[in-house]
């Protein structure tokens, strides 16, 4: 009788903990070293929690993977609880994600106070920091030390010094060297080249935290207008065509002495066959203004698992796996007091230039524009591009641009 009650209570403890037990469908990157760590601190969670995880496959096109993100959400779909979201999209799909606040406790306060600002909308912790992304200055440290110049800290010097070392070395035999690249294409990335001009002379936000708009003003024209000087002298035609990618092949061919730039960068001019291998310097870009990139985790309101998918977000962006994710993949902290930590500084010697970037990085107006952030950004890089490739003057196109803005936001109301 006795046994025959303890299997019967067995039994009942084995059927309540199948029915708490539940799966938790995760969205992270869709290729390499990202995928692989994100898969293995979800399985991680899973084995300490005893629940189990599924991983989405989705596009890795920012794009295409926000277009599939604001599918599901439209329809209220359960179909993903945990969402990767870039650091620009909290604003957009705010109405559609858990307010993460009841289940984060006083995890946030330990995040860059930045990311943790970025993430909040209208009140609501819709994400926490996962790992960060800043604009960096990249340079030739091996012709700053040939001409006796230091690493520039404001972009008039930066200037100064990308055209004595250009013209010194054209003269010496290299005329394809060029002073400075950076990102000209009329896309985001310019959104954040130019945020960094504009920001780093007290020219504003764009758009500033209490919605006011603020691009119209003479600090920012004078940003512009001294970046316009630099195209077909400093940095070549071509860039008004620039992304990323081709900033870097100009800048590890050897052909340019600076170069903005993110932080993976650096991997690929150091790596095995690069032209600049050994001869590359990292800074933080003049007057130590980065534009603040990076990645958060979300969870969609249509979880059927809410506090459980709050688990494993809490765990993803903790102190262990974002150490973890610094050893085996090089990803940026969101926790200042990780860039102390001795094992990961060996293990990355620019974390000290990194943490000083993101400790005065500047985030893009993403999260008090809310949905129309795509179209505040693309008016801003459009204005911008105009102005770079000589079709209008600064002052003109800031003017045209606040006036587009406040009809974006329906006269200055986000």
């Amino acid at each position: 009788m006795l046994r025959a009650i303890a299997i019967a209570l067995a039994c009942g403890l084995i059927a309540a903990a199948s029915a708490r037990a539940a799966e938790i469908t995760i969205s992270c990157s869709a290729v390499g070293v990202e995928l692989e760590l994100c898969r293995d601190g979800a399985l991680r969670w899973a084995r300490e929690t005893g629940n189990s995880v599924r991983l989405v496959s989705t596009p890795n096109s920012a794009s295409e993977r926000l277009a599939l993100y604001q599918q599901l959400l439209a329809a209220g779909s359960p179909d993903i609880d945990v969402l990767q979201i870039d650091v620009v999209w909290p604003g957009i799909l705010a109405r559609h994600l858990l307010d993460l606040a009841p289940y984060a406790g006083k995890r946030p306060v330990a995040h860059l106070p930045a990311l943790v600002a970025n993430d909040t909308v209208r009140g609501r912790l819709v994400a926490m920091p996962w790992f960060a992304d800043v604009g960096l200055l990249y340079y030739r440290k091996d012709l700053l030390r040939k001409y006796g110049i230091a690493v520039p800290r404001s972009w008039r010097a930066l200037a100064a010094a990308a055209r004595l070392i250009q013209g010194a070395e054209r003269a010496a035999g290299k005329p394809g060297m060029w002073g400075f690249v950076w990102q000209g294409r009329a896309y985001e990335g310019l959104t954040c080249d130019a945020l960094e001009w504009i920001a780093s002379r007290g020219g504003g936000h764009v758009v500033e935290p209490d919605g006011e708009i603020s691009v119209d003003n003479p600090r920012a024209a004078r940003a512009l207008t001294d970046a316009a000087g630099w195209v077909g002298t400093l940095s070549p035609r071509g860039v008004l065509n620039y992304a990323e990618e081709e900033a870097r092949g100009v800048f590890q061919s050897g052909n340019a002495v600076f170069m903005r730039n993110w932080p993976y960068a650096r991997a690929l001019a150091e790596s095995m066959g690069s032209p600049v291998r050994g001869r590359v310097g990292v800074a933080e870009l003049p007057a130590g203004v980065g534009t603040l990139g990076g990645a958060q985790l979300s969870v969609s309101r249509y979880s059927r698992h809410p506090a459980l998918a709050a688990s494993l977000v809490m765990a993803l962006t903790g102190r262990d796996e974002q150490k973890r994710r610094a050893l085996a993949g090089g990803f940026n902290p969101t926790l200042p007091a990780l860039y102390l930590d001795p094992e990961i500084r060996r293990a990355n010697p620019y974390f000290d230039v990194i943490a000083q970037a993101l400790a005065h990085a500047v985030a893009r107006p993403a999260a008090v524009t809310g949905t129309r952030y795509n179209r505040v950004s693309s008016a801003f890089s459009n204005a911008v591009h105009a102005v770079l490739a000589g079709q209008a003057d600064a002052g003109t196109a800031l003017h045209s641009l606040e006036r587009k803005l406040m009809r974006i936001s329906r006269g200055g109301r986000w």
